[in-house]
């Protein structure tokens, strides 16, 4: 009932129109609401506000520019192969180079990194303008999957895969438990796995191999959800998916555009062939360069 009358009103929710606006997560507007520095005509906001077109929004003294009226348009989205040397951060005291500088200029919005990559990995780097579609990719409560590609010095035993991936190993801060895990091979003292993980924890799989006596000399992200490094994408490249494949992203999180709700673990699982490549193109390791 309380769901039915809310719809009937007039206008959308204040921090449901500023996360379409690219400014941030539905959460993180829902903080900056309660925080004062959102307004409205003039006044500070309060979390229940709806605006409707015309409204003046105004975000840290910023104007933001809404068009409630008009059809919702896509938001865009990109893939960046992200080399190691770079850092995933708009402000760095040390100067480096930083993965935002070469992305393509925006009005009225920003780019939303989904799912950061440390100084010293490379790979699959997602940008949005969709405050909501980044919160629905990286938010744990979704348990979205990420897979890697990493090299180590050395070699796991039988037990410690069984280990990865039934009980887990446990770290200062939780246990962590591979979803999946492969043996690649490898040459000499270096040896690669391919793995699947649902978090994000900060180094968590450089850490994880560690605790195994097992030092990472490589990592590489090559899938996030079902969003693929096209191997035709090489490190420093970009390139900005279609509306067919944002449509299809969209979809997959149960965002307009597809369904209006979360899609179930098996309903994701049809619709991962929508964004992949061509079927061969991750079938290889990655260089060695």
């Amino acid at each position: 009932m309380t769901e039915q009358i809310e719809s009937s009103l007039p206008g959308e929710r204040l921090q449901k129109v500023l996360a379409q606006a690219g400014i941030g997560s539905r959460r993180e507007m829902e903080e900056w609401i309660s925080a004062g520095r959102v307004t409205v005509n003039g006044a500070v906001a309060t979390l229940g506000v709806r605006v409707i077109d015309g409204d003046k929004v105004m975000v840290d003294g910023r104007i933001i520019k809404l068009h409630l009226e008009e059809e919702q348009a896509l938001p865009r989205v990109l893939i960046y192969h992200k080399q190691e040397g770079e850092i995933v951060s708009r402000d760095d005291p040390k100067g480096r180079a930083n993965v935002f500088d070469s992305l393509p200029k925006l009005r009225g919005q920003k780019w939303i990194a989904i799912g950061r990559l440390d100084f010293n990995t490379s790979g699959l780097l997602i940008f949005t303008t969709s405050g909501e579609l980044a919160n629905r990719l990286m938010h744990p409560r979704f348990e979205v999957e990420r897979e890697y590609a990493v090299r180590v010095q050395g070699e796991m035993t039988p037990a410690q895969m069984r280990q990865m991936t039934k009980d887990g190993i446990e770290l200062e801060d939780g246990v962590v438990r591979f979803e999946q895990l492969s043996d690649e091979g490898g040459e000499g003292f270096n040896h690669w796995y391919r793995l699947v993980l649902k978090e994000g924890r900060n180094r968590v799989v450089r850490r994880t191999f560690e605790a195994l006596e097992l030092p990472v000399s490589r990592l590489m992200r090559v899938r996030f959800g079902i969003i693929n490094l096209p191997s035709r994408i090489k490190r420093g490249m970009m390139d900005e998916l279609g509306e067919t494949q944002v449509r299809a992203i969209l979809e997959w999180v149960g965002l307009p555009a597809g369904y209006t709700r979360q899609l179930s673990e098996n309903e994701r699982a049809k619709k991962l062939t929508r964004v992949r490549p061509r079927k061969n193109e991750l079938a290889r390791k990655p260089d060695n360069r």
